[in-house]
């Protein structure tokens, strides 16, 4: 099955793609250039057949590989306790942005089992992983940025205090999202964080770039902005979904 797999993906894969691909994943080299929409084509298929059999001995050479098995994740049918388990099983895998989100956003059945699944990723929100965290956090910023869970968010949000730079992204995300979504809820925080500069300054950044946000409150949240030296060493690679 794997095998068949992933010819059908090297099939699919295009050497321009590949190239735009890989230069917006610049910390990984093992991009095939596939296009996401075909990725998840293929992982609706595999989830309507013997799924379990194909997460069980996947492989995880390549990124589309292991975007497949995330797609797959969030497609099947399965008893919560079986989900979890393989969600666990997963997010050791994430080793970039790209996969994390896309992995985060395709777990719908959130929705369904929201408390469960908020205790489910707590431990994460704790990690020392960087991607463990990020997992956390955009799961988050998914699915838990409305009442009654936004006033616990924040302050988990404010908790978290890694270095890695896709941390700090996901967290000024998740924080912009959570403006967007209740401002009023939301600017309290703004003004009483402990947040640092990089990740305080970015999220007012992303508010700004909302076109959900006014004219009037954009010049508000620009006011507030922290003067900051820069950091000429600072590298921020880059990054499309947040």
């Amino acid at each position: 099955m794997e095998r068949d797999i992933r010819t059908q993906l090297l099939s699919l894969a295009e050497p321009e793609y590949q190239k735009f691909a890989a230069s917006l994943i610049p910390n990984i080299s093992n991009v095939m250039g596939v296009r996401l929409p075909a990725v998840r084509k293929i992982a609706k298929q595999i989830a309507a057949g013997d799924w379990r059999t194909y997460l069980d001995t996947a492989k995880d050479e390549y990124f589309e590989e292991v975007m497949l098995q995330g797609m797959v994740i969030g497609h099947v049918q399965a008893e919560l306790d079986e989900l979890l388990t393989r969600i666990a099983a997963f997010v050791p895998k994430i080793d970039n942005w790209s996969v994390c989100d896309s992995f985060c956003a395709g777990l719908k059945y959130t929705k369904v089992h929201t408390e469960a699944m908020w205790n489910f990723i707590q431990p994460y929100l704790k990690s020392e992983k960087e991607y463990d965290i990020r997992f956390g956090v955009v799961m988050l910023l998914n699915f838990y940025l409305e009442q009654p869970y936004i006033h616990q968010v924040l302050p988990l949000l404010d908790q978290i205090k890694h270095e890695a730079y896709y941390v700090k992204m996901a967290v000024a995300w998740a924080i912009s999202i959570a403006y967007v979504k209740q401002p009023e809820a939301t600017m309290p925080y703004l003004r009483h964080n402990t947040l640092d500069d990089f990740t305080y300054n970015k999220a007012l950044q992303k508010i700004t770039e909302s076109y959900r946000v006014t004219p009037e409150d954009k010049q508000v949240i620009r006011s507030m902005k922290r003067k900051v030296k820069v950091n000429k060493q600072t590298i921020a690679p880059k990054e499309t979904s947040s």
